[in-house]
């Protein structure tokens, strides 16, 4: 009986379920090649997003999520590899990077009085393969107002900081906020480099010279140098720079590289120099030579030959650092790390380069002079009321 009643029951499967069921698989197929224009050779009009399948939660988007905007936010003075590498790792954990570049007030207020202004510190920033857009005068610490900002006109999703610790005077955090908000994100920081490194292998370089005209130098290089000295390793000479610990890999190359080398008929320009202690200068005249052609390929003279020329107070930056910090930049294409002092003709054909560029020296420059009086008077009244006090 139960077999005759399923038999008797049987023309509602074949003739109610079935149909339903194709037919809704051959209008959601219709819908489908619509959608995706399968059908491209008709001119068929686009259905409304609200018709789509994805708009039901039944098919996945592919390429229409929502990007993730994330920001970071430094001083950046006396721009390096580490602070690229940051900026690396942050852009890593979303599709655009937000920076924020903080004034030069801010930084006198927090740290003291910083080498570059805040102009020259956003072109270093904007310069940067992995920057997206940039924020100038930014806060040092995040307040509720600017962290409300960030969410709500430029459509921050995280707010992101390496894992050293970053606190204010009063020793409070200043992520404390976006940490709060659930809205933050960490990255490792790079060890072996940071601008007050830096300035001490500046300070090292001149410590051996005749200084009777400026007395504040000896304070200086104290505050900066403590711990360091010339013979870090044993054996470097009184008269060079401290040798960096900077460990450079493969891996990292290839982090900071682009990849990809020029097509068949790229217009190749060449520039060579030391690019020590990179700065907006380089990436301005990079910038230029990138306009030049199609694919800019960058020479790096070695430590030998900066030295052999410049004296033995150079590079402050060995190669593997310099050839990081000119990989970073958004207008090079490829690095030649240990490039010889004259442009060869079997370097020419090697390369197949189309046009060699080369700078001008910039020192006697009178806009650049009158730059660096206002910065020295600048530092004058910052460091007339500090008192240096020694560790022993």
């Amino acid at each position: 009986m139960g077999s005759m009643g399923w038999e008797s029951n049987y023309w509602i499967w074949d003739t109610v379920f079935i149909p339903r069921v194709m037919g809704g698989l051959m209008v959601m197929a219709a819908l489908l090649g619509l959608s995706t224009g399968y059908f491209g050779a008709l001119p068929v009009p686009g259905l409304p997003a609200a018709l789509l399948p994805s708009s039901f939660g039944l098919f996945p988007r592919r390429n229409g999520r929502k990007k993730v905007r994330v920001y970071m936010d430094g001083c950046f003075d006396l721009m390096h590899y580490g602070h690229a590498n940051a900026l690396r790792q942050a852009r890593a954990l979303g599709d655009e990077l937000v920076v924020g570049v903080v004034s030069d007030e801010e930084i006198i207020a927090n740290k003291g009085p910083p080498v570059l202004s805040l102009e020259e510190r956003m072109v270093m920033v904007s310069g940067l393969k992995w920057v997206d857009e940039v924020i100038a005068d930014a806060p040092y610490a995040i307040n509720e107002n600017f962290m409300n900002k960030l969410f709500d006109e430029y459509n921050i999703d995280y707010i992101i900081h390496g894992d050293d610790p970053c606190l204010l005077p009063d020793g409070s955090d200043a992520y404390a906020l976006a940490k709060k908000a659930g809205r933050y994100k960490q990255i490792k920081r790079t060890e072996g480099v940071s601008s007050t490194d830096i300035v001490g292998r500046m300070l090292l370089c001149v410590r051996d010279r005749p200084n009777s005209d400026n007395h504040n130098h000896s304070n200086l290089q104290r505050q900066f140098s403590h711990g360091n000295s010339h013979n870090d390793d044993g054996g470097s000479s009184s008269s060079g720079t401290r040798v960096s610990h900077f460990l450079p890999t493969s891996r990292r190359i290839v982090q900071f590289s682009n990849g990809k080398g020029p097509g068949p008929d790229a217009r190749i320009v060449y520039i060579d120099g030391a690019f020590d202690l990179f700065h907006a200068g380089h990436v301005e005249i990079l910038k230029y030579a990138r306009n030049l052609g199609d694919f800019l390929l960058v020479g790096l003279h070695t430590d030998q030959i900066i030295s052999a020329h410049r004296g033995p107070h150079h590079p402050i930056m060995n190669l593997h650092e310099r050839s990081l910090s000119v990989l970073a930049c958004r207008y090079v294409d490829e690095v030649i790390i240990g490039a010889p002092w004259e442009v060869t003709k079997d370097m020419i054909t090697t390369f197949n380069i189309s046009l060699v560029v080369h700078g001008t020296v910039a020192e006697n420059n009178d806009l650049l002079n009158k730059r660096n009086e206002r910065k020295i008077e600048s530092e004058r009244r910052y460091y007339e009321d500090k008192t240096y006090v020694g560790s022993d």
